[in-house]
């Protein structure tokens, strides 16, 4: 059990650097030095003890500086043959297969948008819209060092009223099976259609 418990610890470390998360990193990270200090309770390890619970009341601050971050967010309209939509597509293409193996990346649609955080490039929306306001998602990707879920609430919760303007009453997906994905737009209040893989949110029902 004792032994268990160290490479529990070990594993959490582990993983933790392969998190391009922030956030993720921050909190494995802290899962790990627990596990360490309880491990070090365990042999009567006084420097594998003091050794982590530094690196924890660290780890502790970190994760709160984190949360306390205010973060410049803006989103700009493109079409999909601007140079920088094209580039970000290119360099991020076999990750936006995975999730939208549908996707065509050359194929003209009603609605494209990108959205910056703090300067940076983190996600690009496409979607195809029809009259009634009806946004059928084509493409909804953050790169994954923007994977907190800040991204997506900024776009269709703080940002909705410009969606609006833009004709968009509802989103909807379609056939989406990636399950990380699922959680995300489910963490946002979408709700599931009648359909395998049909998820929708509703803007304005104006």
């Amino acid at each position: 059990m004792i032994v268990f418990i160290g490479y529990l610890a070990s594993a959490f470390l582990a993983v933790s650097l392969l998190m391009s998360n922030a956030f993720k990193f921050r909190w494995y990270n802290l899962a790990g030095q627990i596990a360490f200090i309880i491990y070090g309770f365990l042999i009567n390890a006084m420097p594998v003890i003091i050794a982590n619970a530094i690196l924890m009341v660290i780890n502790i601050y970190q994760i709160i500086q984190l949360y306390k971050s205010k973060e410049a967010f803006d989103v700009i309209p493109v079409n999909e043959s601007d140079p920088l939509a094209v580039r970000f597509i290119e360099r991020n293409k076999k990750e936006i297969l995975e999730y939208f193996p549908k996707f065509e990346i050359h194929k003209t649609s009603s609605f494209a948008i990108i959205v910056f955080r703090d300067m940076t490039v983190a996600n690009i929306f496409i979607a195809n819209v029809s009259e009634d306001g009806n946004a059928t998602v084509k493409l909804n990707y953050t790169i994954p060092k923007y994977r907190d879920y800040k991204v997506g609430k900024f776009l269709f919760e703080l940002e909705k009223d410009f969606l609006i303007k833009n004709g968009l009453k509802k989103i909807t997906y379609n056939n989406l099976n990636h399950a990380g994905h699922i959680r995300f737009i489910n963490s946002l209040g979408f709700s599931r259609g009648n359909d395998t893989g049909n998820y929708f949110k509703v803007l304005s029902k104006d």
